[in-house]
């Protein structure tokens, strides 16, 4: 099992290229920034890990310039996002940004996408919130034909564009890994299957017993489909740093851990990481 580091990337926290120099220097194997564009003020959508939002959660930075701070200061380490709200972006432009910092980091970018659950923000970028899934779909198979296409084109209810050139393609053939973030509902799992190529569930939000039930289903699923299930990858952040359980994590087929960093993850962060360097050998 791998073991990657996450940091909700405030403003009070270390910046991402030095954070990222410390996780690469005690061997771990990966980065993951968040995402949310803005947080609307309503607050009409009810802060999904209950009671109120804090207020480091409305200053997390942009995790595609981060990540490419990170990837400047960096060799070795892969560079996720956990996650990027796909619906809320121009397809054309963020294909762009993915392929451009896959290039500048030789191969180095893991794509973790979500649905988006703030239905104020997502409305601010002219997504209805019941069409977010539908929507997230059709601009990722838009930036999945720029990426592989030497003239891209798509048509769809959402994205339309017609034959264009776009470059650079991305180091990654035939692109990044594109990771789904969502729970084990068939909605979800479905998505997984379609067009993705692993699956980021929050276990500690949906439980243990949910999470068991969905793996068995998801594979289930790859199988009637004609995919091995064995490639859809299972990442899981916010695993406790625990031996025990993440080696039983890994014995059920997942492929990488995402310890969370607890905000704003400043200089406090370095002992944490200090503390957690061990499972990296005893995992490996």
């Amino acid at each position: 099992m791998e073991i990657g580091i996450f940091s909700f990337n405030t403003d009070g926290g270390l910046p991402p290229p030095v954070l990222a120099r410390e996780v690469e220097a005690r061997g771990f194997e990966s980065l993951w920034l968040p995402e949310h564009t803005h947080i609307p003020t309503s607050r009409l959508s009810p802060f999904p890990h209950g009671g109120e939002m804090p207020e480091w959660y409305k200053s997390q930075g942009d995790p595609w310039v981060g990540l490419g701070a990170a990837a400047a200061v960096t060799q070795r380490i892969r560079l996720g996002t956990n996650i990027a709200l796909i619906p809320e972006h121009d397809p054309i432009a963020l294909a762009k940004t993915i392929a451009t910092l896959d290039q500048i980091s030789a191969g180095r970018v893991l794509v973790g996408i979500g649905f988006g659950w703030n239905r104020e923000e997502l409305e601010d970028h002219g997504v209805a919130f019941a069409a977010r899934r539908e929507v997230c779909r059709e601009k990722l198979e838009a930036m999945k034909a720029l990426w592989a296409e030497e003239e891209a084109s798509y048509t769809g209810r959402y994205v339309r564009f017609g034959k264009c050139w776009q470059r650079p393609k991305p180091h990654q053939k035939p692109h990044p890994p594109i990771l789904l973030g969502a729970g084990s509902g068939p909605k979800a799992l479905a998505a997984v299957v379609a067009y993705c190529d692993g699956w980021m569930p929050p276990v500690p939000v949906i439980g243990e017993e949910r999470f068991f039930a969905g793996l068995a289903d998801l594979r289930r699923r790859a199988e009637a489909a004609g995919r091995d299930p064995a490639s859809l990858a299972v990442s899981i952040p916010g695993l406790p740093p625990d031996e025990q359980t993440l080696a039983r994590f890994a014995e059920a087929g997942v492929v990488r851990a995402i310890l969370l960093l607890p905000p704003p993850a400043g200089d406090d962060a370095l002992p944490l990481l200090d503390a957690w360097q061990p499972l990296v050998d005893l995992l490996a």
